[in-house]
């Protein structure tokens, strides 16, 4: 029997920033395996809603996360792609009781259009029929929070605590740092980076495809796509009957439709820069750097 392969290296999030674009490029590098199934959410651990537990793909069972590593023999750096595991309070120490020796990458985005855009995805897949500020207002005051619980509109962009968690873990060196208005305007170096935090050959970059962008902004078409999307027995079908790779393709362009991406409303704009700046202050005495792509797309607060 062969000893247990836990991955080496975790993309652990933020939500909506990148890290389906870091998967899908590290994926291609000969060094590096990386599972078809981009979120297992494994270390998570996550007890959804009965209302919600068809919509959080994940593996719970130690032996299914190691099915999923059952070809990674031979690979340099082996990885877990779950942007969950930042926001969990648990995931940190749960990974590093079984690999104390890890890297963890860290990809960041404005929090303001961070929670827009999860937001518009949730809102696309029929999740939640609320404007915005309806929406965070209603989130933020849920008693029960959690993964599949409630949708962490907020939680999930209050990045200094989180990333201060893995640093105590792990340590500061074994914690690299990205951001996503890096990874639009120069993926190249931001992956270079990326190889060399990893220990993997830099140079192998210049085969993979930087061109395509993962999880551009597309409109839904209509109510009916979105009642489609939240079904229990359309998603059942769509994640055991069929690949990813065509689930993905069909939802992308039978169900949603390019289309520019909505104004935010103002008000809630406001709302969360405000909420937002102690926040982004703390994080960059914490990383001892400005952080101005953090706020990248804020208007002065009235």
């Amino acid at each position: 029997m062969r000893d247990f392969i836990w991955p080496n290296f975790y993309i652990v999030g933020a939500v909506k920033s990148g890290t389906t674009s870091i998967y899908a490029y590290l994926k291609q590098h000969p060094q590096v395996f990386l599972p078809n199934m981009k979120e297992p959410h494994y270390f998570t651990q996550a007890h959804p809603l009965p209302e919600q537990d068809h919509l959080i793909q994940r593996v719970s069972s130690e032996q299914g996360y190691q099915h999923l590593y059952r070809r990674s023999e031979g690979f340099l750096c082996v990885g877990d792609a779950s942007p969950s595991y930042l926001w969990c309070p648990e995931a940190a120490e749960r990974i590093y009781k079984v690999r104390p020796d890890a890297r963890i990458i860290v990809i960041l985005r404005d929090p303001v259009q961070r929670a827009y855009a999860q937001y518009l995805m949730d809102h696309n897949e029929g999740v939640i029929d609320l404007p915005f500020l309806a929406a965070l207002e209603k989130d933020w005051t849920c008693p029960d929070k959690g993964w599949g619980v409630s949708q962490l509109y907020l939680e999930l962009g209050q990045y200094a605590g989180q990333i201060y968690r893995y640093q105590q873990r792990f340590g500061t060196e074994n914690v690299h740092i990205c951001l996503l208005e890096d990874l639009k305007k120069n993926p190249a170096d931001v992956l270079k980076n990326i190889c060399e935090f990893l220990g993997i050959d830099p140079q192998a970059i210049t085969s993979i495809n930087l061109q395509p962008i993962h999880n551009a902004y597309r409109l839904v078409r209509g109510n009916w796509a979105r009642t489609l999307a939240s079904h229990p027995i359309t998603r059942h079908i769509g994640e055991h009957y069929f690949p990813h790779r065509w689930g993905d393709y069909i939802w992308r362009h039978f169900f949603l439709m390019e289309s520019h991406k909505p104004p935010m409303d103002a008000e809630a704009r406001r709302f969360l820069q405000a909420f937002y700046e102690p926040e982004i202050q703390q994080l960059e005495k914490l990383l001892d750097r400005p952080l101005p792509e953090l706020r990248s797309s804020w208007k002065k607060l009235d």
